[in-house]
This record gives structure tokens, C-alpha cells and sequence, in this order.
């Protein structure tokens, strides 16, 4: 049974740092994409970033750039969230997902979902 596990998550200062983390078990997902997603309440979930299986392309939404960094260690099976400087419109659930294949910003392109993790900013 595969299994994401999202940790890492908490209350944080406006411009403080969290690093996530979500571990993969159940079956290896090294030659899979995986990406990070967000929802606040009432608003629809959204991309936040997402890493190729090597690890060597990435991608990240405009409202995350150079503030969030993705990353990966095939060898653990987990991906990782670097959140700096975060405001508090990047208050939400956040979670990890594998993607069927490739990177992609399109939730319907992920098979697999963690059950998120809280990161709420205070300002």
C-alpha cells in the first residue's frame, strides 16, 4: 500500500523558515515526479512546486519563487519543502503528491496523495 507522510509543518513569525518533509513507502517512486500543492480555506488547492525524478529540473509557482526550494533524496524516498521568508498568504494545508510521470503543475497529473501538513504564518 503506497503511503506519503507530510511532516514539518507548524505555526511560524512572518519571514521565519519551515522545512517539510514527506516520505514515501509502500513502492519506490525514483522515476517519478513529485511535487508540493497548498490549499487555504475556500480557496482550490494550487501548485507550489515540483522536481523531476532526477532531481535535476525543477519548478515553482511565481508566488514561491526564490523563497521556496524543492528537493529530493531518491535513497530515503523523500522530498523536501525549504520555505524561507514566508508571508502569511502562504498560510495552508500543504501537501505531497507523485506524479504519474513527469513534472507538472496540473494536480491531475499526480497519483499519489499524503494527507497534508498545517503551516500556518503569523503576521
Amino acid at each position: 500500500q503506497v503511503q506519503l507522510v507530510e511532516s514539518g509543518g507548524g505555526l511560524v513569525q512572518a519571514g521565519g523558515s519551515l522545512r517539510l518533509s514527506c516520505a514515501a513507502s509502500g513502492r519506490t517512486f525514483s522515476r517519478n515526479a513529485m511535487g508540493w500543492f497548498r490549499q487555504a480555506p475556500g480557496k482550490e488547492r494550487e501548485f507550489v512546486a515540483a522536481i523531476t525524478w532526477s532531481g535535476v529540473w525543477t519548478s515553482n509557482a511565481d508566488s514561491v519563487k526564490g523563497r521556496f526550494t524543492i528537493s529530493r533524496d531518491n535513497a530515503k524516498n523523500t522530498v523536501y519543502l525549504q520555505m524561507n521568508s514566508l508571508k502569511p498568504d502562504d498560510t495552508a494545508v500543504y501537501y505531497c503528491a507523485v506524479a504519474a510521470s513527469q513534472l507538472s503543475s496540473n494536480p491531475g497529473q499526480y497519483d499519489y496523495w499524503g494527507q497534508g501538513t498545517q503551516v500556518t504564518v503569523s503576521s
